[in-house]
């Protein structure tokens, strides 16, 4: 490769990470999304437990815009991670770990939406955006977050 193309491509033998490093920022990135997905249903069952009084697995799925089958699949494995129990008729409840799951989601939601805001993006988009960062960032990254937030006033 001639010395033009290196300076407008970069050198990427230079830029990657090692093997190890990269391998495990990918590792944490497919472990992130699983746990997002559970994430997300325990935030949801708290908001329509709160909001109605029942977790309906056709009301979680219509909200989370999958079907009925995957809903109830995934409630099945909340219920094997302890975070939650079905009552036939009666839809999804939270156990205490997965209150306390959703309280720490709900958390981690608000400081990243609050983030955003104050850089400037607007809350529909903060909203939307936070959706899928929440999941992502370590707890280094949202403690920095919020001392950022502090040092605004």
């Amino acid at each position: 490769m001639g010395e033009a193309a290196k300076r407008r491509h970069g050198d990427a033998a230079e830029k990657l990470p090692a093997e190890g490093t990269q391998a495990r920022r990918f590792g944490k990135t497919r472990s992130a999304q699983s746990t997002a997905l559970l994430e997300d249903y325990v935030e949801l069952i708290a908001d329509l437990l709160m909001s109605s009084g029942e977790a309906r697995p056709t009301d979680i799925a219509r909200r989370l815009g999958v079907s009925h089958a995957t809903a109830v699949k995934t409630i099945s494995r909340l219920k094997r991670a302890g975070l939650a129990t079905a009552r036939p008729y009666r839809g999804a409840f939270l156990t205490e770990k997965g209150r306390a799951l959703a309280d720490r989601v709900r958390v981690r939601h608000r400081l990243v939406v609050d983030l955003l805001r104050a850089l400037g993006v607007p809350t529909e988009a903060a909203e939307a955006d936070a959706e899928g960062i929440e999941h992502h960032v370590s707890e280094t990254t949202l403690k920095a977050f919020a001392q950022y937030l502090k040092s605004l006033g």
